[in-house]
């Protein structure tokens, strides 16, 4: 399973409200655009994060390590380079980096996500038809 030559690319603008009063993106925003791009992702390979839940599947962030290197600004044209890491039954590791046009990495994030079933609360196993798509050699 070659998961490491899968790169996914999402293109973020920062808009006045990702920013501080310096025009700087404020720290949390850069998590916004970790999961907008994730779910992005799951969109590219035919998965409805809205059809999940009607099965009553979720994703939810098991644990998070980030390292903000150089702030980004207001009206800078990003982009948010995710790859999975490491899959596992019940869960998915993703790295994430936000870089610039000029590709200088401004954030870069590994992300442990846990597929869970929303009812019990516990963990489930993350459904065969994602780890097919995942997994083809085709990505």
């Amino acid at each position: 399973m070659d998961l490491q030559n899968s790169t996914f690319r999402w293109p973020v603008t920062v808009y006045y409200e990702d920013t501080d009063a310096g025009g700087v993106v404020y720290h949390s925003n850069y998590l916004k655009y970790f999961e907008r791009a994730r779910t992005e992702l799951l969109r590219s390979i035919g998965v409805s994060q809205q059809v999940l839940l009607e099965q009553n599947i979720g994703f939810v962030v098991r644990h998070m390590d980030i390292d903000f290197l150089q702030g980004a600004k207001l009206d800078d044209h990003l982009t948010v380079i995710t790859t999975i890491s490491e899959l596992k039954k019940a869960s998915l590791t993703f790295c994430q980096e936000i870089a610039n046009p000029n590709g200088k990495i401004l954030c870069k994030a590994m992300v442990k996500v846990a597929c869970i079933d929303n009812q019990r609360m516990r963990p489930t196993a993350i459904p065969q038809s994602i780890v097919l798509e995942f997994t083809s050699s085709d990505r």
